[in-house]
């Protein structure tokens, strides 16, 4: 080959060594885990579209937009050029495709749709693969998909409004919702003063008319929290003089004209920046009333429920994500003589990280399950203390576990073009949002003391897999022991919803999961012989299998 003048003034080396990108894989004939998550609980039937949207979403062109949607971040556009006010977001290109893409996967909607046994694990599974390469995306998707549990309170609003947040059409134009072919729903609950304590709200509502289930009201008040301000409506809450109160504010009112809905700010996040986070108004805003009044909170905590078995969803997304990443890469690159997975000390990095995964999986898998399923009273309750314990636990992990896998890949890791800054960025979010860690563990023992059925229903799910394992049945006696501790318990409420949710990941893998996983998952977390940081498992354990289970080869 010739070379010309400059390129040889520049040629100082050949590059080696280097990983090829990881793109053009389908993410789910390479995840073994979650193959077993989607025959475990009843969604084989959905295999092949599965097959079809891994390949789709693993693909150089979608992982690009994944890329694209997140440099070029939403603008937010007050007036327009002649001084009239507008309120109005704009996204990339890129931003829209994945949201299209995410909605005609039905991850939004498949449960509604096409109700049947595994539908809300086909519908977890879809959402998992979309968020490994966007995460952005994830929060109205979550938003409208939880919207519906709540809409039905107030039936005459979920008629109008559940078939165009199930619509499989994604309309991006900034239109009422009766021009569209089908509709994005968002939540507004933080205020300034409050925070996770909605209690404090201060915004009001004032009857139009007679006042009531379904009829018209008009807020005032701010929210400091309004993610994806471009929804077509919003859940929120606020005061009548019955108390707190839940509402469904349009973007558009029913004569076509923008409801008073103002947009402050966005605001600049840590990550998440695909996805536009408001500060909004209401001034005179109108809005319909769902549900009873003065019972706001039950009545959007059915929502509220729903997001946060999406955050666990989310959160196992980017943690497989990361050890999908860690482990391509070090199946690669190599070092004094042989590739990093074949190195002792790497392996035990790459397995321990592989464990935590595929248990989060499990998990993400095990809670979406009860969702088939809640007209079973024993499994609505432990649902009901079962997501939040999960949303606590998986959601906290993310952060440390994506740290470390970004450390696997040494420099090459922490650059932008990497995608390992973005998923560490992302991962607080799902911690943060919808009840931060105290937040989850306070409302972990609000459940047992208001609805005492969730602790025997919590016990019962976790004795399925004992005399099993000796290390869990160990850690499930230690547990029980611990529940009947009644000493100031809110002190230790962090430590108790860490035994709880490792009993039950145990119980989960000892019943359903990989040989090899479920040992090393028994012999580190259970068995007393782990350290404070990855890469600590104790001897004897598969970890060649282990890794070459998490790598994300055909």
């Amino acid at each position: 080959m010739i070379l010309d003048k400059e390129s040889l003034l520049y040629a100082t080396h050949e590059v080696e060594n280097q990983p090829p990108p990881l793109i053009d894989y389908n993410l789910f004939t390479s995840d073994r885990a979650l193959q077993n998550v989607v025959q475990n609980y009843d969604a084989a039937w959905d295999e092949q579209d599965l097959i079809g949207l891994g390949s789709k979403v693993g693909s150089a062109e979608v992982i690009a937009n994944g890329f694209l949607a997140n440099k070029y971040v939403p603008e937010f556009h007050s007036h327009d050029r002649y001084g009239h006010r507008v309120d109005e977001v704009t996204y990339h290109p890129a931003y829209h495709t994945m949201m299209r893409l995410s909605v005609e996967a039905e991850a939004h909607s498949l449960p509604w749709n096409r109700p049947q046994p595994g539908a809300h694990v086909a519908r977890a599974a879809r959402k998992f693969m979309i968020d490994q390469i966007e995460a952005g995306c994830g929060c109205p998707i979550t938003m409208t998909f939880a919207v519906v549990p709540a809409l039905r309170a107030q039936p005459e609003v979920a008629d109008v409004w559940i078939p165009r947040a199930t619509s499989t059409s994604y309309d991006e134009r900034f239109l009422p919702a009766d021009q569209k072919t089908g509709s994005i729903l968002g939540m507004a609950m933080t205020e300034k003063q409050g925070g996770s304590d909605v209690r404090a709200n201060t915004t009001t509502a004032v009857a139009i008319g007679s006042g009531g289930p379904g009829t018209e009201y008009e807020l005032t008040g701010h929210k400091w929290f309004c993610s994806a301000p471009m929804c077509d409506a919003f859940l929120t809450l606020a005061n009548t003089d019955a108390g707190l109160t839940c509402f469904l504010v349009p973007r558009w009112l029913p004569d076509g004209t923008k409801n008073r809905f103002y947009i402050q700010r966005l605001k600049d996040k840590l990550g998440n920046r695909s996805n536009a986070s408001s500060e909004i108004e209401f001034n005179g805003t109108w809005a319909v009333m769902v549900g009873e009044e003065g019972r706001g909170v039950p009545t959007i905590i059915e929502m509220v429920n729903y997001t946060r078995l999406d955050c666990i969803i989310g959160s196992a997304a980017l943690m497989r994500q990361a050890v999908a990443q860690a482990t391509h890469h070090c199946a690669h690159r190599a070092a004094f003589g042989k590739t990093l997975n074949q190195q002792p000390l790497m392996q035990n990095v790459l397995a321990d990280l592989a464990v935590e995964s595929e248990a989060s999986m499990a998990l993400m898998g095990h809670i979406a399950a009860t969702y088939d399923d809640t007209q079973n009273e024993e499994r609505r309750l432990f649902s009901r203390l079962a997501t939040a314990i999960s949303k606590y636990w998986v959601c906290k992990r993310a952060p440390k576990f994506i740290y470390e896998a970004m450390e696997c890949h040494g420099g090459a890791g922490y650059v932008e073009e990497s995608p390992m800054p973005r998923l560490y960025r992302d991962a607080p979010v799902n911690s943060i949002w919808e009840g931060s860690g105290n937040v989850m563990c306070l409302d972990i023992l609000r459940a047992m003391r208001r609805e005492p059925g969730t602790i025997d229903a919590f016990i019962s799910e976790v004795e399925k897999g004992q005399g099993m394992d000796s290390r869990l049945d160990n850690a499930i006696e230690y547990m029980k022991n611990e529940l009947t501790q009644d000493d100031d318990l809110e002190f230790g409420a962090r430590r108790l919803a860490e035994k709880m949710i490792l009993a039950l990941q145990g119980s989960i893998l000892v019943r359903h999961g990989n040989e090899d996983i479920t040992e090393a998952f028994c012999a580190s977390r259970l068995g007393g012989e782990y350290g404070d940081e990855y890469g600590t498992l104790p001897r004897g354990l598969n970890l060649k299998a282990i890794i070459e289970r998490a790598t994300p080869t055909e």
